[in-house]
């Protein structure tokens, strides 16, 4: 498989997306979004092939199923990143030097981004969405789950943007093929940056084989600390909306840690999970108090693989602390740097808790299904990055856009 011509047409399409106008892009992102509406049949019957290769019972399957609902809501998003203000051409810093020099730091776009997914076709809108308002031409690497669904949404897209006249290599698909992933991990020269979105195993392939730049983002061990001082009715509501709310997403619930002056309080704080079926994997303290409170058939004994887990499904793991500090230190030994949560009413401990818990989003009586960048308000996300260079936490458009220094000079020469 050689796909160079394939990265060259979209970094030449990259080039020519510096010359459109805020306000053409923005028409496009409008058409795009009610031509997701108009087409609808065509995306869900394409989705429908899909859905038919992967078994209901499957947690990705709610992730790949699309409904008009959800094409709705798809589309909303799109004209919500078409009335965001451009990220581009922001003076970020300027000065001028004693010699007379002006100096000028601006925001530009990376240029050509590639991201690599898993079976989340909404992510494909999304993506376009944010890289085309912020100038960057992309390269779409889905799944094979996803194929269908992916080749049906680009090619909306693609009529979309023949129809204003622009080069619809701004988007392209790879194939499915892992081959294709290879190439694009090593497109040097081509591609300036990848996202890698979807399970730890796959970002940590992306990261060990890449040959450029690579932002982490998508794994997600969260957990959620239930302080001494936290309020039971709080708490459940933010447990069970953190577990239940969708499984297979990168915010959602993995791990609950309880201050053991607190286990009496257990067996509420989980009652609303045995609704879901959530399966409790609880140490020896928290397994003795739950027992004869939680459907037998859904509570296990916690072993050392049921925390750090990310478990994309109906499970959670317990572990109780005899206090904040060891909440704390259980967090720095299993976190993935996602998103963690403190359900308490001690303004010392939340300060503490904020202070020392190192995420990308921390939370104090609040779940940690909010990590989004819609929920945000940041119109759309690209992905979560667990890292510390460049982005973290949400990435939208200001995360997708890099910056260039510009010089106006009068004829000065460097003694």
């Amino acid at each position: 498989m050689n796909l160079k011509e394939t990265f060259a047409a979209v970094q030449q399409a990259s080039r020519e997306l510096l010359s459109l106008t805020d306000d053409t892009i923005n028409q496009i992102l409008l058409a795009v979004a009610d031509e997701a509406v108009a087409q609808a049949d065509l995306i869900l019957a394409a989705n429908e092939q899909d859905l038919a290769r992967m078994e209901p019972s499957n947690p990705k399957y709610d992730r790949l199923k699309l409904t008009r609902p959800r094409l709705e809501a798809i589309a909303t998003d799109t004209r919500n990143v078409a009335t965001l203000p451009s990220p581009l051409g922001r003076i970020l810093k300027q000065s001028t030097l004693p010699n007379g020099l002006r100096l000028k730091r601006i925001s530009v776009p990376f240029g050509v981004i590639g991201i690599i997914y898993e079976a989340r076709p909404n992510v494909s809108f999304d993506v376009f969405s944010l890289c085309l308002k912020s100038g960057n031409a992309c390269i779409l690497k889905g799944g094979s789950d996803a194929d269908c669904s992916n080749r049906a949404i680009v090619e909306v897209i693609h009529q979309v943007l023949k129809r204003f006249g622009v080069n619809p290599h701004v988007v392209e698909l790879l194939p499915a093929e892992r081959e294709a992933t290879t190439e694009l991990l090593h497109a040097n020269g081509y591609v300036d940056l990848i996202i890698p979105r979807g399970s730890s195993s796959l970002i940590n392939f992306v990261r060990q084989q890449a040959t450029i730049p690579v932002i982490e983002t998508g794994a997600g061990i969260c957990h959620t600390y239930f302080d001494r001082y936290g309020d039971v009715e709080k708490g459940r509501a933010i447990i069970n909306n953190a577990k239940t709310r969708r499984v297979s997403v990168c915010n959602a619930l993995d791990c609950l840690l309880i201050d053991t002056s607190r286990l009496q309080d257990l067996p509420m704080l989980c009652a609303p999970l045995a609704a879901s079926n959530v399966i409790l994997y609880a140490d020896q303290p928290a397994f003795t108090v739950l027992q004869g409170h939680y459907p037998d058939t859904l509570l296990q004994p916690a072993t050392e693989e049921s925390f750090g887990t990310e478990f994309l499904d109906y499970k959670m793991a317990i572990k109780s602390v005899t206090g904040i500090e060891e909440a704390l230190s259980h967090i720095a030994r299993y976190s993935s740097k996602h998103s963690e949560c403190i359900v308490t009413e001690e303004a010392v401990h939340q300060q503490l808790f904020t202070r020392q818990v190192d995420a990308a989003c921390v939370y104090v009586n609040a779940p940690t299904s909010f990590t989004d960048g819609a929920q945000f308000g940041l119109g759309a996300e690209i992905g979560i990055s667990t890292q510390k260079l460049h982005a973290r936490g949400p990435m939208a458009l200001e995360e997708i856009t890099t910056y260039k220094w510009i010089v106006e000079g009068e004829g000065q020469i460097r003694k």
